[in-house]
């Protein structure tokens, strides 16, 4: 295992320890406040804790497993336990929205109201303070490693911000200003945007679990680097995608038909070293085909370099 790698992945578990820790917090003083104060909001958003405590240990298992080098049954690497995990808390958090709009409904039609209201607010005061240092290590651990399942813990522990806020929201309207019905109804809001968080993060999940390609413009950036080596003079079957925190990519190139193996494979080295300078922590896979030749059919056979070459 290289040294960033080892860095990285002290870096994430370091981010998932902190999860833990804080949700861990969070649970006790909810439960106590879910308690004294009856409060459909406060009890949606213990139950959403205690699924991130769930998510977190996930998280923290997700990236011990991905931050193992290659071995002889994983030759690409763990990366992939990062989106297994991802995947897990998304499925936790839409069984927890479904939860809290249940009871949101039924406390609505009962007419449930609040008590202690007090506690409440203080309790979701203390879990927004804790939950902003929480989310500030977790964003330097994401600018550092990039990790998947740390940044969907991170979306999760933001909408915790958003929820608490709707906790206070909700017992103020109730208890202070005798609204009746209002602590359900933002316990069913809460509910809604905790389905809306885990529609969005699916998206990149699945992504990485599909073998999805780069975006288009990580992948033109690579192909103007590619097009500074004047000894190519195309690149076809470009073939992208993510895993964790790595990056994989194969293509092949078309060379000089009179070029000798040992003359191409300095080529291959020499265009390897720039992809690595530009790309970093990228394994890379080349295949050069003399000019002119392709094998594949469709648009994989279609030179995709750029038609400006820069020497």
């Amino acid at each position: 295992m290289s040294d960033a790698s080892a860095s990285w992945g002290a870096l994430n578990r370091s981010a998932a320890f902190a999860s833990i820790g804080a949700a861990s917090l969070l649970i006790a003083i909810k439960g106590w406040a879910a308690w004294s104060t009856g409060s459909t909001a406060m009890l949606g958003s213990l139950a959403d804790t205690a699924l991130d405590l769930v998510a977190s240990v996930a998280t923290l298992l997700g990236v011990w497993i991905a931050a193992h080098p290659p071995d002889d049954k994983h030759r690409f690497g763990h990366g992939k336990a990062e989106a297994i995990a991802a995947l897990f808390q998304i499925v936790l958090i839409s069984i927890s929205a479904l939860g809290i709009a249940a009871r949101a409904v039924e406390d609505f039609f009962a007419g449930a109201r609040v008590e202690a209201a007090g506690t409440g607010i203080g309790v979701s005061l203390a879990a927004i303070v804790v939950t902003f240092a929480l989310i500030a290590w977790q964003r330097h651990v994401i600018r550092r490693t990039g990790s998947l399942a740390i940044a969907t813990d991170s979306v999760h522990y933001q909408s915790d911000l958003l929820l608490n806020v709707a906790v206070i929201a909700a017992l103020v309207i109730d208890q202070y200003l005798g609204v009746s019905g209002a602590d359900p109804l933002f316990g069913l809001g809460i509910a809604l945007w905790l389905a809306w968080g885990a529609w969005k993060a699916s998206e990149e999940v699945l992504d990485q679990l599909m073998d999805h390609e780069w975006p288009a413009e990580k992948k033109q950036r690579f192909l103007e680097v590619l097009a500074r080596n004047p000894d190519i003079t195309g690149v076809h079957d470009l073939r992208t995608r993510t895993s964790g925190n790595r990056d994989f990519v194969q293509f092949h190139v078309w060379v000089d038909a009179n070029m000798t193996v040992r003359e191409a494979h300095k080529v291959m080295d020499a265009l390897e070293a720039r992809l690595k300078a530009e790309f970093p922590g990228t394994e890379i896979l080349i295949h050069p085909d003399p000019e002119g030749l392709v094998d594949e059919a469709g648009d994989a056979g279609l030179d995709v370099l750029p038609p400006i070459r820069v020497g």
